[in-house]
């Protein structure tokens, strides 16, 4: 019998049923540091489906450090560490080579899936497929299916982004095609997801079989989706509460960032069409003055330059700033629906431990088996949720950092390449100016 079971018996006659329900179980207990805590998959104990393979990962740290808001402090020298991709990693994958389908019914774009493995549940070490984006949602609903308690890495939105006409450009596929990149790497990174079946499928296969694994849904994960009906959450644990506030907090922030942005990009490029126009004007002003022909091809050509250079800086924004954003964005609604259904899971919990307290003091039954099954669920979503917190706020810390110190590099290269056109105008007009003192003199 489990640690709430027994509470739960202990305390029958003696405590409140709410004082009963407070400590759920041992999993919400801070956790000391270097204390591992052993993540698994969420099992059907009934007929033995595990739905991935279960790992010993670190446990995330105390309470008071998950929740700090975003430090941009020193993390690991190579960044692909954050990442977890060090000399033992056994999976590698990478999408490119994107590919336009013209067909009587659909165009569309697929993608090259690479895959570099020495894992035995693979049949062979390398693996090449085509996907197109439909086949990556298709895998991330079965994952969000067969892995309910862990954090699934979000997808680029299936619709044309902010900005982008055409879903067929070189911008746009090109933009999808490393959120979709990264996407893949973060689940083949992930200690538990890299091992889902429908994973296996999604990499190996050369036709993909998207009616393939229905049967593997547990019966853990449909009960999770539809307990919230009869169960009513008495009170979330104070570290998720404050996973929860840092989530609002973190999305308000976001949003307020991405909608300047947006704008600052409107306003850039509504700019450069007016620095183009101002140019041709000055290029077009030499053919009727011929004294001063240098000097105004030198503003010409200096306007030119940082017309390049604001276009290079609105692209940059555009295709490297604004993802980010809107990656995260969508991350922090995945995290919300793993909160919800870890809340679902406590309600079921609780409202099951309530009934089979009640019962006990009227008729002195025992308690109910499906008790201690819910409790179990309550500590894997605890567990899992706590170490998924923890490695998503280790991936957000080098995102943010290398998205701000690209930010920076890019605003220096942009100022630095107007300053040196129109320092080189300067030299224009002071070899013009001692041209014309020495003609004087003559």
């Amino acid at each position: 019998m489990s640690v709430g079971a027994q509470r739960g018996l202990a305390s029958s006659g003696q405590k409140h049923i709410a004082d009963i329900l407070h400590p759920l179980s041992a999993a919400d207990e801070p956790l000391s540091p270097g204390q591992d805590v052993s993540v698994s998959t969420v099992e059907d104990k009934e007929t033995g489906l595990s739905n991935g393979t279960p790992v010993d990962t670190p446990s995330p740290a105390s309470g008071s450090s998950l929740f700090n808001r975003l430090q941009l402090d020193d993390i690991e020298s190579d960044p692909q560490d954050c990442y977890g991709f060090t000399e033992t990693r056994d999976l590698f994958v990478t999408v490119d080579d994107p590919k336009k389908h013209v067909s009587t019914m659909e165009t569309y774009i697929t993608y090259r899936v690479s895959t570099k493995t020495t894992r035995i549940e693979f049949a062979l070490p390398e693996y090449c497929v085509r996907r197109r984006y439909q086949d990556f949602d298709w895998l991330r609903i079965k994952l969000e299916d067969s892995q309910p308690t862990h954090l699934i890495p979000p997808l680029p939105e299936k619709f044309v982004m902010k900005g982008v006409v055409d879903r067929f450009s070189e911008e746009f596929v090109e933009t999808r095609m490393k959120a979709l990149d990264k996407f893949l790497k973060r689940v083949a990174d992930h200690p538990v997801l890299s091992f889902n079946s429908h994973l296996n499928a999604f990499l190996s296969a050369k036709d993909l079989n998207k009616r393939q694994g229905l049967a593997l849904l547990t019966k853990v994960g449909e009960s999770v989706k539809h307990v919230a009906g009869g169960y009513k959450l008495r009170a979330r644990p104070p570290e998720f509460c404050a996973m929860g506030e840092y989530l609002d907090t973190f999305s308000q922030k976001l949003g307020t960032i991405d909608r300047i942005a947006q704008r600052i990009l409107k306003e850039q490029s509504e700019y450069l069409a007016e620095l183009r126009e101002y140019g041709t004007v000055y290029s077009g002003w030499t053919s009727s003055e011929e004294e001063l022909q240098r000097p105004l091809e030198g503003v010409g050509s200096s306007v030119s330059t940082c017309c390049g250079a604001v276009d290079e800086l609105c692209e940059n924004m555009g295709q490297d700033f604004l993802p980010v954003l809107r990656e995260y964005m969508l991350y922090i609604e995945s995290m919300k629906n793993v909160l919800k259904k870890r809340d679902q899971s406590q309600a079921e919990y609780e409202g099951r431990l309530e009934a089979a307290v009640l019962r006990k003091q009227e008729d002195r039954t025992p308690m109910p088996p499906e008790v201690e099954r819910c409790q179990d669920k309550v500590e894997c979503f605890n567990a899992d949720l706590k170490a998924d917190w923890e490695r998503w706020q280790s991936n957000k810390r080098h995102d943010f950092k290398q998205l701000l110190s690209g930010m920076a590099d890019k605003n220096i290269n942009y100022y630095e390449k107007c300053q040196a056109a129109w320092e080189s105008l300067l030299s224009v007009l002071q070899d013009k100016q001692t041209e014309d003192q020495t003609s004087e003199t003559d």
